[in-house]
């Protein structure tokens, strides 16, 4: 496992508030070993940093009470959702207290005639679209994973879907959070638009935690479309693959979802859920639309396809048939490991301007040659947004110093195209190296607004920036 930096422990001040949380929430309050390891880390290679415990709040009031607790003692507070981020972002680097919100998960209101709807942090996206399958609506952000909301918010995620609808920024309209201090503030109203002073609300999206407990969500909500078609084409080369991305992107067309599969990664969800899909890149694709609209999308991508070799094209017009193509390529995470077993895959992203896409990619995967390591490449490539999962031998050190050394410079090819070093997996603790980088002196100011709202720096201190 990568060690992660560890921060100074407030032993006394730790000690006396989960004391008292103990007394106050009872059976919700836990502190033991197994359940304080999963809450630091699950699906990243950065070494766990267990919290000392965890509570399960189930109203705001309740999340304000123990974080004004835990900041009369300068104890650290990290909030926990699902646990499926990348980058170390529930780790407790200073020891602390994990807010487990998955028990915060009603949706409070639909507001059908506005396209919105509230809901509370720990409402999963799954559950969110099961809700609202009798009036019409979907919320459609999708970052593949069945992910809270809350996390969500708070890693600005995207996913498959964001080529057309955007991701988390684009669809939160206001956010109830709970401050450094315990204050509870809202940061916006319904209203479709506003002037009204900062936007608070963006600068909560993304902030990962590090600025206040997101504890209450109103979305922005999609009707579900007249007609939905899926569609797979093959590829004589992904950078044949990325160019029709690009191409189909530049000409307007309102695809839906775009995703790109790299020849190893067909090959493994061939194998994982039983497909049978030609062993070439190839691209994912979904239109949405009136009957007409869909058909005409239908037919102006096949003649992108065909223009730089694309063949095979083959639609998926029924929901069973969709939905069979869209769970393959979200278990790719799983799928890639039986490619090589006994080995972990380690997930990166970048994401850089389309027209840079198919440089990149090819790119990668000539340094992942180089190096001698196997990494299969999926990606968001609509929006010039892909992911390498590293299938490393954990117990090798060579071979762990050459992944870290790749996804560095990954990174850092990234930035130098104009692009990001992650375009939604988010900062934590694994990509902070880079921010500045890619940011310079505006991380100096991020480092600003952290101290300004979070003094004592509480709120998951030890991600996105270095105070």
């Amino acid at each position: 496992m990568v060690q992660a930096t560890t921060l100074p422990r407030n032993e006394a001040g730790i000690e006396t508030a989960l004391g008292i949380l103990k007394q106050r929430f009872g059976d919700r309050f836990q502190a033991g070993q197994a359940i304080r390891d999963q809450h630091g880390h699950t699906t990243t290679w950065i070494a766990n940093q267990a919290p000392d415990a965890v509570v399960f709040p189930e109203t705001t009031d309740e999340v304000a009470e123990i974080v004004r607790i835990c900041a009369a003692h300068k104890v650290p507070v990290i909030a926990f959702g699902t646990g499926t981020s990348l980058e170390g972002h529930v780790n407790a680097p200073a020891g602390g207290v994990s807010v487990d919100l998955t028990r915060m998960d009603k949706v409070l209101a639909i507001h059908a005639e506005d396209l919105q709807v509230v809901v509370q942090p720990g409402v999963t996206r799954e559950a969110l679209n099961t809700h609202l399958r009798d009036v019409g609506l979907f919320f459609p952000i999708d970052p593949g994973a069945n992910a809270s909301l809350g996390g969500m918010t708070a890693t600005r995620a995207s996913g498959t879907n964001a080529v057309r609808y955007g991701t988390m920024k684009d669809n939160v309209i206001a956010l109830e959070a709970v401050m450094a201090d315990g204050t509870v503030i809202r940061t916006a109203s319904r209203a479709k638009k506003s002037s009204a002073g900062y936007d608070l609300t963006r600068l909560l999206v993304g902030s990962e935690g590090t600025l206040g407990l997101i504890t209450e969500i109103t979305l922005r909500l999609q009707g579900i479309p007249e007609a939905i078609s899926a569609a797979r084409c093959s590829f004589p080369s992904v950078d044949a693959a990325c160019r029709a991305a690009m191409m189909a992107i530049q000409f307007g067309l309102p695809v839906a979802r775009m995703e790109l599969l790299d020849a190893m990664s067909v090959k493994a969800i061939n194998a994982y859920s039983k497909l049978d899909l030609p062993e070439e890149p190839l691209l994912l694709l979904e239109f949405h639309g009136s009957d007409a609209g869909v058909a005409e999308q239908v037919e102006t991508f096949r003649a992108i396809a065909e223009e730089v070799g694309g063949s095979g094209y083959e639609g998926a017009a029924t929901a069973e048939e969709r939905n069979r193509l869209w769970k393959a390529r979200h278990d790719a995470y799983w799928a890639v490991q039986t490619l090589r077993p006994g080995t972990k895959a380690f997930a990166t992203d970048v994401c850089v301007p389309i027209s840079r896409l198919a440089e990149c990619v090819g790119a990668a995967q000539a340094k992942m040659d180089e190096l001698g390591l196997l990494g299969p490449i999926v990606g968001h490539v609509g929006d010039g947004n892909f992911h390498s999962a590293l299938l490393v031998d954990m117990t090798d050190d060579g071979e762990r110093a050459r992944a870290d050394e790749f996804v560095g410079w990954l990174n850092d090819l990234a930035i130098a195209m104009e692009g990001t070093c992650t375009g939604e997996h988010g900062i934590g603790q694994g990509k902070m190296p880079y921010l500045e980088k890619e940011l310079g002196p505006a991380t100096a100011y991020m480092a600003a607004v952290k101290r300004a709202l979070d003094p004592d720096n509480i709120l998951n201190p030890g991600k996105i920036v270095a105070l």
